[in-house]
């Protein structure tokens, strides 16, 4: 009978163990990210280059005379006008809306506005794709949207 308990008890636990384990990932994925904008509100490339995978891959979805593209930004050339002064403060600010993980692959979804300073400049969507290295999660991939009306 305590064998029984015992296996009862433990049958129980797992799905508990395993919504604290996505838990804690889904939040350090989620640090991963404020890491990412803190290090472009401050204009240091060297903590936005800390938050990025090997080979990431960075794109945005524009629609410029009512055709859709798809444009790549090349990881260096962004990292230099990261750290390179600027007149206004890039501040993307950023909610988190849906977080999904499985094993090492997360996918976030965070809506956001921008900001050039205290001027409001665009809106969208950013779609993280992060992988869970040994040394933590790293942004592999991010897409985004792009847009000045319909926000909020």
């Amino acid at each position: 009978m305590k064998h029984l308990l015992l296996v009862a008890f433990l049958l129980n636990a797992l799905p508990a163990a395993h919504a604290q384990k996505s838990t804690s990932d889904a939040d350090a994925a989620k640090k991963t990210i404020t890491t990412f904008f803190e290090g472009l509100r401050k204009g240091d490339s060297t903590l936005v280059r800390s938050t990025l995978a090997p080979g990431v891959v960075l794109q945005t979805i524009s629609n410029r005379g009512g055709k859709t593209q798809v444009l790549v930004e090349s990881p260096k050339e962004f990292l230099k006008a990261v750290g390179t002064p600027h007149n206004a403060v890039w501040d993307e600010r950023i909610t988190f809306d849906k977080v999904l993980i499985d094993a090492n692959l997360a996918s976030v979804w965070t809506p956001y506005e921008f900001y050039l300073g205290t001027s409001f400049s665009h809106c969208g969507y950013n779609s993280f794709q992060l992988v869970k290295l040994a040394e933590g999660w790293k942004i592999v991939h991010i897409i985004d949207t792009r847009r000045k009306e319909k926000c909020k």
